[in-house]
């Protein structure tokens, strides 16, 4: 019988798993319309002193997303006044949903990745993941590798999708 070769583990393709580049933290909502009147309307006195009052230790080395959960029309500086508590205190503050963070904690990740391992190798993407990868994140890998590899698939070695292949 011939012996049974795994050419997958012989290749040189390179698995690229998106979940390597997660941000380790706890991630967290705050909703200012806690400090709105009736959830809808912002004074400004009234909020300057619920936002300096806040227990903001709580959020120490924490992803802090802002949010408001109410139709309140909300002015630009009253997330600034909140981001300055944060200052220090969590890793990352933004103004949006969970998943607008994490867009933009892999695009820091994606921004400052380092593609010489991947300079003209084949690459497959991992596309099963056990945490939360944003589909962007996907995309803005391809446009960071792309320029670099031989040639880009999406899946596993077994079953992958060919993206994209150099031109000789």
């Amino acid at each position: 019988m011939d012996e049974i070769v795994n050419r997958v583990a012989n290749s040189k393709l390179i698995t690229f798993d998106l979940e390597d580049l997660y941000a380790s933290g706890e991630r967290i909502t705050i909703d200012i319309s806690q400090w709105l009147e009736e959830g809808f309307l912002l004074r400004e006195k009234s909020f300057r002193e619920s936002v300096s009052t806040h227990n903001w230790s709580q959020y120490q080395n924490s992803f802090v997303a802002l949010h408001c959960s109410t139709d309140a029309i909300i002015p630009a500086w009253a997330y600034m006044l909140v981001a300055t508590q944060l200052q220090g205190i969590a890793k990352k503050t933004i103004t949006g949903t969970l998943e607008t963070l994490e867009t933009v904690l892999f695009t820091e990740a994606i921004l400052h990745l380092d593609t010489s391992p991947y300079e003209n190798s084949p690459v497959i993407v991992k596309g099963c993941t056990n945490k939360p990868v944003p589909q962007n994140a996907y995309l803005l890998l391809i446009e960071k590798l792309q320029p670099v590899t031989k040639s880009l698939m999406f899946g596993e070695a077994c079953s992958s999708v060919p993206l994209y292949k150099k031109r000789n």
